[in-house]
């Protein structure tokens, strides 16, 4: 589940690795992730080497843990004892066999593995290798997942939608990430927003000003930021609402929508907020998304208390 802590999950598992002098990686498919969880790591082991390498990063490649993009495993042969890979169905990992095969060659030791949103196949390779599954239910501030809006018109009145909700949430000083399919109409989109208002941005993955864009969202220098896909994952602001526009378009399938809305009440003293799907019609992938939410939340609510024995 998003946000449901499996990061914090493995915490242990890799202080205890640390402590008996192995060699321990954190790895994900993108370089943003990367950059995220490198801040995280290095909060949270204080007083550990904490070091990350992607793509245009690789001065250093030794510490303590190595916080690095699936495809830097090509630079450690049979190195590490202790490897989590966090979601590995995201592109680029998923269903390319020489990162998977990298990933292979660099471990020498233990491994845990982590999604999401994990589909059918991976769940059954895993139960026929007799492999232990452990499934979060809920988020570890045990609030709900925010339910998404779905929201169906026309071309045009998805606009006046899209300008609606901008406006309530801007008013409410929270800060908005708006989803669109594609790098030119995010582009397009982020002008067409910047008519109205203010204090906005845009990101994809071909802007090579993408980190300070969002060091900028995160420091509450720009109040909404359009972006692609790139940002569905690994990102975590406070008070953040998430807006899908297009949310009817092929690239959003069920689990991209499940990550996107994921993006909301990640915070433990922020743990509500609103998803909106705005499109010209409801498919498949936006039902199936509800339909886990809503099934994840109903099991949260037949969990028992902390407080209980």
């Amino acid at each position: 589940m998003c946000g449901s802590g499996k990061t914090e999950i493995s915490l242990a598992v890799i202080k205890y690795a640390i402590n008996c002098g192995e060699k321990v990686a954190f790895a994900v498919p993108r370089k943003d992730v990367v950059i995220e969880l490198h801040s995280r790591l290095r909060d949270i082991f204080k007083f550990n080497k904490v070091v990350s390498v992607y793509g245009g990063h690789n001065k250093t490649l030794t510490g303590d843990i190595v916080v690095l993009t699936t495809h830097q495993f090509f630079r450690y042969k049979k190195y590490f004892n202790l490897i989590v890979l966090d979601e590995i169905d995201a592109f680029p990992f998923k269903g390319d066999p020489i990162l998977h095969s990298m990933f292979h060659e660099s471990l020498c030791g233990h491994y845990i593995l982590m999604s999401a949103t994990p589909n059918k196949d991976v769940i059954e390779e895993f139960s026929k290798d007799n492999k232990d599954i452990l499934r979060l239910e809920t988020r570890f501030h045990r609030h709900p997942l925010p339910v998404p809006i779905i929201k169906i018109s026309d071309f045009i009145t998805n606009y006046f939608i899209l300008i609606k909700y901008m406006k309530k949430f801007l008013k409410e000083n929270k800060q908005v990430f708006v989803f669109s399919p594609t790098i030119e109409e995010s582009i397009k989109l982020y002008y067409f927003l910047s008519l109205f208002f203010k204090g906005g941005n845009y990101v994809n993955s071909q802007k090579e000003t993408r980190k300070e864009v969002i060091d900028g969202f995160r420091n509450k220098i720009f109040r909404y930021l359009v972006t692609t896909s790139v940002l569905e994952r690994g990102v975590t602001v406070k008070n953040l609402q998430v807006i899908v526009f297009n949310a009817d378009n092929l690239v959003y399938d069920k689990g991209t929508l499940i990550q996107i809305a994921g993006r909301v009440g990640r915070k433990i003293d922020a743990p509500e907020g609103e998803v909106i799907f705005i499109g010209k019609r409801k498919t498949n992938a936006m039902e199936e998304c509800i339909n886990d939410i809503t099934s994840s939340n109903k099991a949260l609510q037949n969990m028992p208390s902390r407080n209980k024995d």
